[in-house]
């Protein structure tokens, strides 16, 4: 890639749904890739679910060869199962990404908020209507992960441009 095009690879983790978008930043413009999810089955054991969850993410990396990545970093949960459910899945992403070699960014639910809508208190509908509109889509990406892997990947764009603009 030359220094124009930049490949993100933005996840939002989870054991259940891993959502994940791969969009490219070309001449200022950002244009989606590529997006989904990964699910696994409740029946399987935890360590099951990792292994799928990393090694689906894998092919994904390998296919599109991202050169960075944006990672929703854990923020709060009421529920402590569930955060350290989503911990878990988040580690083994981040192994998988350190694996193979891919520069990884984190970003918490609020920053991710306020770098697409302005306020770090948005509600989930006005980012994916964010996602969908600076996407030019002509629907909401679906399930929520999907939508939030991309808004993720947006926000590491953006905030590397303001990041740049400090370097100056």
């Amino acid at each position: 890639m030359d220094n124009e095009n930049l490949r993100i690879l933005g996840v939002d983790p989870g054991t259940a749904t891993t959502g994940w978008a791969v969009v490219e930043e070309r001449a200022g413009k950002i244009f989606p890739l590529a997006y989904g999810c990964v699910s696994t089955s409740a029946k399987e054991t935890t360590a099951r679910r990792l292994k799928e969850v990393a090694g689906d993410m894998e092919k994904i990396i390998r296919k599109y060869r991202p050169e960075e990545a944006a990672v929703e970093d854990i923020f709060f949960f009421k529920n402590v199962k569930t955060a350290v459910k989503v911990s878990q899945a988040r580690g083994a992403m981040l192994l998988t990404l350190e694996r193979l070699g891919v520069s990884l960014f984190e970003y918490t639910p609020l920053q991710v908020k306020q770098a697409l809508t302005g306020y770090g208190r948005a509600e989930k509908k006005q980012i994916q209507l964010m996602v969908k509109n600076i996407l030019k889509l002509k629907n909401i990406p679906r399930p929520d992960d999907v939508a939030d892997a991309i808004a993720i990947a947006i926000c590491h764009i953006n905030s590397r441009k303001i990041n740049n603009l400090k370097n100056k």
